[in-house]
């Protein structure tokens, strides 16, 4: 062998070494995020009638804004964005407001029942729900306690024959109790709570639009 290969291959080596020495350095231990979600409260599912008086709604999938789509609180002071430091969701936004979407429909006495994707049944609704705001405003400053403004377009279509049946835009706004992130996601709740129970009554008082 080289003896010259030989020894820059050892320097190589401990080069390495070093490197991988000073990366231990540079990520020091941190606290991990507290994580938070809304929309969890426990519903018991309502009764809604005979199984001839209901009508079925397939749910698309939900589009949700970008940036608030994933597990990080976003927040707007003054147009500028950022996002809520050692505070995350406990799975991405868009996840949890399926998931809250689901519960509000099995909690809603009206006759429209939600079907699930791969489920065998009779769909004579679609349902697109379009999440365009879902974040935390300062309003007052960034010491005060923020609004959470959660808006949401709903489309409703006759699954027969595609024909438009209403298309509603839903909009909550709530301030939070303190600019503290407990407080934040209790109005995160308020507000998708509130917009929700709005979609489930539109959808539910659009029955009568279904022609069986």
């Amino acid at each position: 062998m080289n003896p010259l290969r030989h020894v820059v291959r050892g320097l190589a080596v401990a080069a390495t070494a070093v490197a991988l020495a000073g990366c231990v350095s540079l990520f020091p231990k941190t606290d991990p995020a507290a994580l938070y979600r809304f929309g969890n409260d426990p519903v018991a599912p309502v009764s809604k009638g005979p199984a001839g008086a209901l009508f079925g709604v397939f749910k698309t999938p939900t589009v949700f804004t970008r940036a608030a789509a994933g597990d990080r609180i976003l927040t707007f002071t003054k147009g500028e964005a950022a996002y809520i430091a050692g505070a995350r969701w406990v799975s991405p936004a868009s996840v949890l407001f399926d998931e809250a979407v689901s519960r509000a429909f099995e909690a809603d006495p009206g006759r429209a029942r939600l079907i699930g994707r791969g489920e065998v049944a009779k769909s004579d609704l679609m349902l697109r729900l379009e999440v365009r705001s879902f974040e935390t405003i300062y309003t007052d400053g960034p010491k005060a306690a923020p609004e959470v403004l959660v808006q949401v377009r709903g489309v409703l279509n006759r699954s027969s024959d595609r024909v438009l049946v209403g298309d509603q835009v839903f909009e909550a706004r709530i301030r939070a109790s303190d600019n503290r992130v407990g407080p934040i996601v209790e109005a995160y709740d308020s507000a998708t709570g509130q917009v929700l129970g709005e979609v489930t009554a539109w959808v539910s008082a659009a029955g009568g639009a279904i022609e069986k």
